[in-house]
């Protein structure tokens, strides 16, 4: 028996809208709102953890992230460890950084972490080309796509909500599968 249904995959990557995604209004999208609310457990995009970092996440992430369960997935902790890779060794503020992504992922309890299988893994790959397609993606967002795909899924198929400020990409994903759970918010400038 394959790990991924090939025939339910392959009927699936013909979806075509017939164009191009159009960001909707945000009185169209699911917002949190200024008091937090208890609800499904959140699954956390890799800004949630950069926002918070720089002092950008809104009173009521902090609040959310207080009254909900709240679980990891490796694709955020990879996106995490890609940035230590990327900063500048010669920084004067990379050392910090650095040291703020480490306790961030020493933080995560070992039994709130979750590893996308090779079923979610397949069809987030399958997911983010035809977003790319469709929305004539390039080079870098390609990247993005794929991380943002699987971790959607994979939120999907836990039973988990999203939280992200990533607007523009998951109001798109969600208008591909709306019956998946994502709760969005706008990051401090």
């Amino acid at each position: 028996m394959s790990v991924i249904d090939v025939d339910s995959a392959l009927r699936w990557a013909r979806l075509d809208p017939g164009k191009t995604l159009a960001r909707r209004t945000d009185e169209d999208l699911p917002f949190l709102s200024d008091a937090a609310e208890a609800g499904y457990e959140l699954l956390l995009d890799t800004c949630v953890y950069i926002d918070g970092m720089q002092g950008r996440s809104p009173d009521a992430v902090a609040d959310l992230l207080d009254i909900r369960q709240v679980n990891h997935s490796t694709v955020a902790i990879q996106e995490l460890m890609h940035t230590v890779g990327v900063l500048d060794p010669g920084h004067p503020g990379t050392r910090g950084a650095i040291g703020q992504i480490k306790t961030t992922i020493a933080a995560m309890p070992e039994h709130r972490i979750f590893t996308p299988d090779a079923d979610i893994l397949g069809r987030g790959a399958m997911l983010s080309g035809i977003l790319c397609r469709i929305q004539g993606y390039h080079q870098d967002a390609r990247l993005k796509a794929l991380h943002d795909c699987v971790l959607f899924l994979q939120a999907q198929k836990l039973g988990l909500t999203v939280l992200t400020a990533n607007v523009r990409d998951f109001d798109y994903l969600l208008q591909l599968m709306p019956t998946s759970r994502v709760l969005l918010y706008r990051a401090v400038a």
